[in-house]
């Protein structure tokens, strides 16, 4: 049976698998275990993980609280919904996404805001079918590496 409930210390090792699997994925360079091992546990305060899992973590949401929002409301911010490839098209995903909701509406958050690659239709479909509204007038931006240096620099 499916349980999705937020992550604890015991599913770091699972986790750090997941995330290798996570970079390789997106073809993005990965750090050594050890040192995701680390970051899942100095998480920044109020970042947290839901795993969906059956026996092994299936997948993975992680989340931040953000405020204000419209309304000066408070919400949450998905930051990442990864589902291993063996997994996914079962559901885990929605699994994730309806505990995410629920989790939302348990706190008294009004919403729930997220990204996804304009160029994924694949994706794009999974997040309209849940219900999601792309906001076409908002775009995403980062500050990083060096232009994040030279701004705390200034």
């Amino acid at each position: 049976m499916r349980e999705v409930r937020l992550s604890n210390a015991s599913d770091h090792t699972a986790l750090a698998v997941l995330f290798e699997e996570m970079q390789a994925h997106y073809n993005a360079p990965c750090p050594h275990r050890s040192m995701i091992l680390k970051g899942l546990s100095e998480m920044p305060a109020g970042t947290e993980i839901l795993v969906a899992s059956e026996q092994t973590i299936l997948g993975f949401a992680a989340i931040s609280p953000v405020y204000p929002g419209p309304g000066l409301g408070s919400g949450l911010f998905l930051k990442e919904l990864f589902v291993s490839k063996q997994y996914r098209g079962i559901g885990v995903g929605n699994s994730l996404m309806q505990a995410l909701a629920k989790l939302a509406v348990e706190r008294g958050h009004g919403r729930v805001d997220w990204t996804a690659d304009r160029e994924n239709p694949r994706l794009r479909a999974f997040y309209d079918g849940v219900g999601g509204t792309p906001k076409p007038e908002k775009l995403f931006y980062r500050l990083e590496g060096t232009a994040l240096s030279e701004m705390a620099n200034r």
